[in-house]
């Protein structure tokens, strides 16, 4: 009896046994996919494509970036300073595309220039060189190669770290610098959710693999005020980027600002500065981050109610008036003042012309008398040595 009461309760052990080895054996195998899926989208790279229309692609030292280039505007005043090229940099995640409504209201006055950074649209997609200091070289190395000269550099968000950096870099290149929406240090805030999530190691590898549409559009919300409706391209621009170039961008981009914070940055360039933010910005606190700005001398800063992180798709209109405005300005303090007009010369009076004729023709009687006298005492003394002979 005592056998047989013990042999179901042997079983029931070997079964839960059994279970654990299955349970570990497919944890190690889970372990073990999650490292290699991660090891192959670290070291996953993509060539440079042309993607939009008009666009080109312009060599740097880390590869090929894709830029569209509006030209000269057709119509400017002659009487109006020379207006000043305006260069895009959008920020992470994004492309070329997040500036489609705000590029009609910019260039037909100003030269509008707007990049794609390494990794991102239709730029080359290497497994390094994402930090703020080389994604400005490059862009300087593209507007050394269009002949920009200087420029109003407009940086969203992440761009705003490197339009901060290419300042510093390359001054003569940059005329004035547009901060949108980008707070000076991470320590105001940042991407939550998945998006957060996605650069954590190996679960970050594994949600960029399997991630539906649905949850990168859930993602991207937080670009945008409330309930602003989120467009499939911008699905589109993270889908086609790499994962080491979305994670890495946006840790060099913390490291940038960790070390010397954006306001800090910019209070040094001493460059002109507008400040944009988006009242309902849901990464960044708004007012808290304007406020860091304000005391950067001779900043502007702007804040528009009702819009959230990205006003140049949410506003497009208000952020492009803002922006040329800003242009105009730094481009009418670049304008050497005019020569000042030589001094006219001081009108003769007609009476001291009269006098002054007189006076000559005064002197020309007086002498002609001297001669006479002289003549008539000349012939006297002949006279009188005649007369004594």
């Amino acid at each position: 009896m005592a056998r047989s009461s013990s042999h179901p309760a042997g079983r029931k052990r070997t079964g839960k046994r059994r279970t654990l080895k299955i349970f570990l054996v497919g944890l190690a195998v889970l372990l073990l996919l999650l490292v290699l899926n991660a090891f192959a989208l670290d070291r996953e790279t993509g060539s440079a494509s042309l993607n939009v229309d008009g666009a080109k692609l312009v060599s740097t030292t880390s590869g090929d970036i894709q830029v569209l280039d509006t030209g000269e505007p057709v119509t400017t005043d002659p009487s109006a300073p020379d207006p000043l090229p305006v260069v895009l940099i959008h920020g992470s995640g994004g492309a070329i595309n997040w500036w489609d409504d705000l590029i009609p209201l910019i260039s037909p006055t100003n030269r509008t220039i707007a990049v794609d950074m390494l990794g991102y649209g239709g730029s080359s997609k290497p497994d390094s060189g994402y930090s703020m200091t080389n994604q400005a070289n490059l862009i300087a190395q593209v507007l050394s190669k269009l002949g920009t000269g200087p420029a109003i550099i407009v940086g969203h968000s992440l761009g705003g770290n490197v339009a901060t950096a290419l300042a510093e870099q390359s001054p003569a290149l940059v005329a004035g610098v547009t901060i949108i929406d980008d707070a000076p240090s991470r320590d105001y805030g940042g991407l939550g959710g998945t998006a957060k999530l996605a650069r954590m190691p190996l679960i970050g590898q594994a949600l960029w693999r399997i991630s539906p549409d649905f949850m990168v559009r859930k993602s991207i919300e937080q670009a945008f005020a409330p309930g602003f409706p989120v467009a499939d391209k911008y699905v589109e621009d993270i889908n086609e980027m790499t994962y080491t170039a979305y994670k890495d961008s946006y840790t060099e981009g913390t490291d940038f600002t960790a070390e010397s914070p954006l306001n800090t940055r910019l209070t040094a360039v001493g460059k002109p500065l507008l400040v944009i933010f988006g009242e309902e910005d849901q990464i960044f606190p708004a007012r808290e981050s304007i406020s860091a700005y304000a005391a950067i001398p001779g900043v502007q800063t702007m804040l528009i109610p009702g819009v959230g992180h990205s006003p140049q798709v949410e506003a497009p209109q208000k952020t492009a008036i803002a922006i040329l405005d800003f242009a105009n300005g730094v481009a009418e303090s670049l304008e050497p003042p005019p020569a000042p007009k030589p001094e006219p010369k001081p009108k003769k009076n007609k009476q001291q012309g009269q006098n002054k004729k007189k006076n000559g023709q005064s002197g020309k009687q007086g002498q002609g008398n001297q001669q006479n006298q002289q003549q008539q005492k000349s012939g006297q003394d002949k006279q009188k040595a005649a007369a004594a002979n």
